[in-house]
């Protein structure tokens, strides 16, 4: 918008350099505008005059004095602009822009009228992309890592829709091989153990008090007439549907859904990892050895071969990981982003392998790797484990501090970094809790608008509002920072990085509290700055509404 404004008018002023003979068109296209990292800086700082002074040098052999350059370009800048109020060169030859004041308000103007959709795209860019996420095979409850997991693929998912992608999303699971059996054999023998019955327990068992009340559940409906019942399928087939049942119930609670759920069963039931190993077999990047199969994933770049057969005859998890893979190609997505936890980072580049080993593009999936959750009561660190009691749910931490904490706080740090989760921080209702924070800005602005009539203070119309009297550093600053919006969202996007929301929220939220601490919004003494600072009020109260759905958190009108 105003940065593109200013890029605009730069570039005119460049031409004009070419044409007077200043410097040549190499630089053309190469130099940025950003905002400068410091105070005092300006609003914007450009790096045009290093970049021509190195293009002139490296065409002509003679040194240019960036300096030089810098003085040439202000002079054509300062021919004509109703957006400057005066340019600086700074340090080497930066070239550092301050704003008219008033300009800032044309980012109100936009946030208006495009009120719901500001900083989104309003038409889609016609590609299609699949998001992959949570994926948790049905074992057990949503563990904290799977929750993070959700909460980041959704917002990721959140994130692309905004900026124009037609997305879906979509839930790989496996209801076979091993650990279903050992998940079968679990609620077994609790059945059993409550009928007061000796039941053998697996030695590597799920122990999660979920399988007792799973076992519960059937002598409710059943009695003991399962006692006699060796085979374990019933037993694997009931409780698979209870925990399904669970996990759709948590990831509902969370406002999360998907548009597909993929059963890793079907790619052997239709044929698909006979098929997949047959056509590496053909391309000569199946062998076997040790009683084994391997794939050739050194032709791609890996130090070493990897097994997709184990000697058993049962597959490894690249094999069918390549497999459903290629099922996405074949739907025919323009992009796959697979959403992880850091204990898949192994079997990645292998799968990558097997992809282009197919004849696809590698570089159409991306992988977002997610590192794990600890929780902290008291300053200290809550143990965790799937497969015993001490196991703690995604509901259970719900429960405790609300959805709205959990997704603003599984979204607080980077997807590689390690979060902690503070269940005492999460649970405060001041500054110190970051969504709390951020929501009490928004409830607070909604007090205001209430607060207006009562003090007589109506906004009337944007258009009569004097937006030139808000020339505050503090205003500026919040307008600065709404209007930095779009093009935030459109970099978290681009970058899968919804932290970035969070981290915008918590920024915008303190220059609202801040201002709201020192500056009356409301005066019934001067009517004219108070119906500006309401309409900037209300803009605000817009951006972090906006931001908030993002990351599928409510933007609550009173706390």
């Amino acid at each position: 918008m105003i940065k593109s404004q200013l890029q605009e008018w730069v570039d005119v002023c460049f031409g004009k350099g070419v044409e007077q003979g200043f410097w040549s068109n190499a630089s053309a296209g190469c130099y940025a505008l950003e905002e400068p990292r410091h105070e005092g800086q300006g609003d914007y700082a450009c790096n045009a005059a290093m970049v021509i002074a190195g293009k002139e040098k490296k065409a002509t052999g003679k040194k240019v004095n960036p300096r030089q350059v810098a003085e040439q370009f202000v002079t054509l800048l300062q021919e004509n602009s109703d957006l400057v109020e005066k340019v600086e060169i700074a340090g080497p030859g930066f070239i550092n822009f301050f704003l008219q004041p008033v300009v800032w308000s044309q980012v109100l103007s936009v946030t208006m009228a495009e009120d719901g959709s500001f900083g989104f795209a309003t038409v889609k860019n016609g590609k299609r992309v699949l998001v992959e996420f949570v994926s948790a095979n049905p074992t057990g409850p949503l563990s904290i890592g799977h929750g993070r997991q959700a909460v980041l693929g959704d917002a990721i998912a959140r994130l692309l829709e905004s900026v124009g992608y037609d997305v879906e999303r979509e839930y790989y699971y496996n209801d076979a091989g091993r650990q279903m059996r050992v998940l079968g054999a679990s609620t077994r023998a609790r059945y059993l153990e409550l009928l007061g019955l000796d039941g053998e327990f697996p030695e590597d068992g799920y122990q999660g008090d979920y399988i007792s009340d799973i076992a519960q559940s059937i002598i409710d409906e059943k009695g003991d007439g399962m006692k006699d019942e060796e085979d374990v399928m019933f037993f694997k087939e009931v409780a698979e549907k209870a925990i399904f049942n669970d996990i759709a119930q948590t990831l509902q609670r969370m406002s999360i859904r998907f548009d597909h759920y993929f059963n890793e069963h079907t790619l052997y039931d239709e044929g698909h990892i006979d098929d997949v190993v047959s056509i590496l077999r053909e391309k000569g990047l199946v062998y076997e050895q040790d009683d084994a199969t391997w794939f050739k994933t050194s032709a791609f770049g890996q130090e070493q071969d990897r097994v997709i057969i184990k000697s058993t005859g049962e597959p490894t998890y690249r094999l069918p990981d390549i497999c459903y893979h290629r099922e996405k190609f074949k739907r025919g997505y323009d992009w796959m982003v697979d959403v992880f936890g850091a204990d898949h980072i192994a079997t990645v580049p292998d799968v990558l392998a097997g992809v282009e080993a197919l004849g696809y593009n590698p570089e159409m999936v991306t992988v977002v790797l997610h590192q794990f959750v600890t929780l902290l009561r008291d300053g200290k660190q809550v143990k965790m484990s799937t497969r015993k009691a001490t196991f703690i749910t995604v509901d259970e931490l719900i429960d405790e501090v609300g959805v709205d904490a959990v997704r603003f706080f599984f979204l607080m740090r980077k997807a590689d970094s390690q979060l902690e989760f503070d269940l005492d921080v999460a649970k405060e209702e001041g500054k110190e809790n970051p969504v709390f924070y951020v929501q009490y800005g928004h409830a607070r602005i909604c007090t205001i608008f209430a607060k207006a009539a009562e003090k007589g203070v109506e906004p009337l119309t944007f258009a009569d509002a004097d937006f030139s009297l808000l020339t505050l550093p503090e205003e500026l600053k919040i307008m600065k920072t709404i209007g930095a919006f779009p093009a935030m969202v459109q970099a978290a996007a681009d970058d899968l990085a919804p932290h970035r929301i969070v981290f915008y929220l918590r920024e915008l939220a303190g220059q609202f509290h801040s201002f709201y601490s020192e500056f009356r919004v409301l005066d019934p003494g001067d009517l004219e700055r108070s119906r500006a600072r309401l309409w900037l009020m209300i803009c605000l109260s817009k951006v972090l509404r906006n931001g908030l759905t993002l990351i599928g958190v409510s933007a609550p009108v009173s706390m």
